[in-house]
């Protein structure tokens, strides 16, 4: 293998093996502390413009499955149709892999894609540099060299979205979809629950275009929330309605946002299959129950920030960061982790079922 280096802005090098496509690439460099799923991850849209470090010390041995759509065509195997992040970086990449779904070598995906990875990184000790310091731009040098680029300054949502409305028919109830970079599993979640799908770009304006709708969904997506402006505004107009609206991770920044919260970046955010978040509504039937989501976010809401109408909901117990708030009276709920899994526990799928319920 060919060799390439990761290059941190403080001027940290670490040296491996490339693996993946032996091109240069710059970003943020985050970590996520999952032991599998990496098909799923990397086709994450909310990974958009980030090199991404696995902390699980084997990667690539059950390989990457076949592509195959059902028939909405949306592919059932991972969770947007390209992988999303800028470059990997692993401890050990293993080239042999054997699973009964496995098509291809993760180093051949990741060529096919001409996204760079490096394997024969200690990435404990790199995963302890960005605990200490927070998340860092960086760039992997392959080849040649390259400048180091801020992703936060970019409109990653706009880059993500659908570029025009998608209708998905089931049942009767119908919701407008805002799509920030959403799952794919989101959409297979809702649709399975017999719920008529709008599936919308970030900035569509379905208020002034007209569409009749029973609810708003509002989905995951990268970048920072704050720049989305024009979907504020559409979120906030949307609130005097009084219909049902859920959103999840980006989803619930934008609805906090809209409600007049602020937003802030974390230091080294949540992405993991394991983040403990607690139910602290005292009016909540779960009062103080916990559950194990999945996550992958860089900004959370402030909590001092949300207006009185409002309450926090959900509570991540290893930081007490946001995870979730809801109206005190209206039907408007929203959770920063992933109650569609994929990968993950699907401990909190019920959310779902309590949103249409809403209906």
């Amino acid at each position: 293998m060919p060799k390439a280096t990761l290059v941190l802005k403080d001027g940290t090098k670490l040296q491996g093996e490339s693996f993946g496509a032996h091109l240069p690439c710059a970003g943020e460099v985050v970590f996520n502390t999952g032991m599998m799923g990496y098909p799923e991850s990397f086709t994450d849209p909310s990974y958009r413009g980030q090199i991404l470090t696995l902390t699980y010390p084997l990667v690539g041995n059950y390989g990457v499955p076949g592509e195959c759509k059902d028939e909405e065509k949306l592919s059932k195997r991972y969770e947007s149709n390209t992988p999303h992040i800028k470059g990997l970086i692993v401890s050990e990449y293993s080239e042999n892999f054997s699973h009964w779904e496995a098509k291809k070598s993760l180093g051949d995906w990741l060529k096919k894609h001409n996204i760079p990875a490096i394997t024969g990184i200690d990435t404990r000790a790199l995963t302890q540099k960005l605990r200490t310091h927070g998340t860092m731009l960086g760039k992997i040098v392959a080849n040649k060299d390259i400048e180091f680029h801020d992703p936060n300054k970019d409109n990653l949502v706009a880059e993500v979205s659908v570029k025009k409305p998608i209708l998905y028919k089931r049942g009767p109830k119908k919701i407008i979809a805002v799509d920030c970079g959403m799952k794919l599993n989101i959409l297979r979640s809702l649709l399975a629950r017999d719920i008529t799908v709008l599936r919308t770009p970030w900035d569509y304006d379905f208020l002034k275009a007209g569409d009749d709708f029973d609810g708003i969904f509002m989905s995951n997506g990268p970048g920072d929330p704050a720049m989305l402006e024009p979907l504020h505004d559409i979120i906030r107009r949307a609130l005097k309605l009084k219909k049902p609206i859920f959103g999840i991770c980006l989803g619930n920044q934008i609805l906090a946002l809209a409600a007049g919260a602020k937003t802030y970046k974390l230091k080294f955010g949540h992405r993991a299959q394991n983040q403990p978040c607690q139910d602290v509504d005292p009016d909540s039937p779960n009062f103080k129950k916990c559950y194990v989501t999945s996550q992958n976010h860089g900004f959370a809401i402030k909590n001092e920030s949300l207006p009185k109408d409002w309450k926090v909901w959900l509570k991540n117990l290893n930081d007490d960061t946001n995870e979730g708030v809801r109206h005190r009276t209206l039907p408007y709920f929203s959770c920063q982790f992933h109650p569609e899994a994929t990968p993950g526990p699907t401990d909190t799928e019920k959310f779902f079922d309590e949103f249409i319920g809403m209906l």
